[in-house]
């Protein structure tokens, strides 16, 4: 049954007489929520399949199970696909576009020859939605990533290509800021590691920092990029070593003043980057946040309102860091419906923020004061505070669907559009 405007009224006006009772002003809260982007990952609605046309599988232990009809084959379906997802998500977003996603006109063009005219649709699209984007060079599914190395190789030619590549896609993705006026956060990641121990771990780490350094020798203007680097705890076929391990980023980023990117999936199974995000804006400017969920490892499930979600986006609006904070997406399920998939996930990872952006100031003023039973009461009670009265008048004033609603578009959609494909 459909949401009705009276209804949603009723409850959000009983909701914010709640919230204002104990400090909280609901409108204020939704302001904020609007002002905060979240870039969706283009691979979701492809399966990670990108547009080259090489025929090369995935690798570097990226693995996409499920087999719903409906995947985005070309562009021009991507891009139908991302406007439907858009318009079931309340807010102004984001894109986050991987460098095997260019258009090539049917021509080889190898990875470390991409051009931004090789983008230029995709920034047309984004200007005409009044969007931003974000950019990923694409260091795997390539015969010179075969043996899992691409930036710490031990083979100067494999590690030329790769820089080469890297540097191509900073290039590209300076083009697209610039264009659209908003800073493209530009995202290295490696898949470079071992299944089983090695002897020497030092040196691919040493040969990683040279390459970055080549890659990041020419200077940008922030305005228009904006780097960063992404750690891993292991990964299927690096699962005893990782190069671009957590340690070494940090450092690295600490050192080079990079943006350092945490992906939720990225840590032991049991250990939340919460705790993470205040302490490493201690040290580096900004940091670009992946949201996902591992379920037992980095298996990239569609995010879902579970407490890490919520542990991560409470940590950011209670200490500030929403401001030098970058969210992005990054999971991939073909066994559902692709679209279904981005609007759950986006839509959760808001929710995430705008609970914490609910949050009373009496939390903090019970911690000062020393009340730590308060604290504790209040953060307990808080959970059944009616918090989705709230969501639904921001879905609303945002002209998107409420509750369920969207479910309904994404059907038809699919009977009109993706069971044709």
């Amino acid at each position: 049954m459909a949401v009705t405007t009276r209804s949603v009224a009723a409850s959000y006006a009983s909701a914010q007489e709640r919230y204002a009772e104990i400090g909280v002003d609901t409108e204020a809260a939704m302001a904020k929520l609007a002002t905060i982007p979240i870039s969706l990952h283009c691979w979701q609605g492809d399966d990670v399949g990108g547009f080259e046309n090489t025929g090369e599988g995935l690798s570097g232990g990226i693995a996409v199970t499920g087999n719903y009809p409906g995947r985005a084959r070309t562009p021009e379906e991507l891009r139908a696909d991302l406007d439907q997802a858009f318009s079931l998500i309340p807010g102004r977003h984001r894109l986050n576009l991987h460098a095997f996603y260019g258009e090539f006109g049917g021509k080889k063009v190898d990875r470390n020859e991409i051009r931004p005219e090789h983008f230029q649709n995709w920034i047309d699209w984004a200007r005409d939605k009044g969007i931003g984007m974000d950019f990923n060079p694409t260091c795997f599914a390539h015969p010179k990533a075969a043996d899992g190395f691409t930036l710490s190789s031990e083979d100067p030619g494999i590690r030329k290509f790769w820089i080469e590549h890297c540097m191509a896609s900073r290039e590209i993705a300076a083009e697209m800021g610039k264009a659209l006026g908003s800073p493209a956060v530009t995202n290295v990641w490696i898949p470079d590691g071992y299944k089983d121990t090695p002897v020497d771990r030092v040196s691919p780490r040493q040969r990683l920092a040279d390459a970055l350094d080549e890659v990041f020798a020419k200077a940008y203007d922030p305005k228009h990029l904006l780097d960063a680097v992404e750690c891993k705890l292991f990964g299927i076929g690096s699962e005893s070593y990782v190069v671009g391990s957590h340690e070494f980023y940090l450092g690295y980023a600490i050192k080079n003043q990079k943006l350092l990117c945490l992906d939720a999936g990225h840590f032991h199974p049991t250990e939340g980057i919460a705790d993470k995000l205040g302490t490493v804006l201690m040290y580096v400017p900004e940091i670009l946040l992946h949201v996902s969920r591992g379920v037992r490892w980095d298996s990239d499930h569609v995010v879902t309102l579970d407490d890490a979600l919520q542990s991560i986006a409470s940590e950011l609006v209670r200490n500030q860091l929403l401001e030098r904070t970058h969210i992005g997406l990054d999971f991939f399920d073909a066994s559902i419906n692709r679209i279904a998939a981005w609007t759950i996930g986006t839509r959760n990872t808001l929710k995430a923020l705008l609970i914490g952006l609910l949050e009373p100031p009496m939390l903090r003023e019970a911690e000062l004061a020393g009340d730590l039973t308060s604290r504790l009461a209040w953060m307990e009670e808080l959970k059944s505070m009616p918090w989705s009265a709230v969501w639904d008048r921001y879905c609303e004033t945002q002209n998107v669907p409420i509750g369920m609603d969207w479910m309904q578009d994404v059907r038809s959609y699919e009977n009109a559009v993706l069971v044709n494909r």
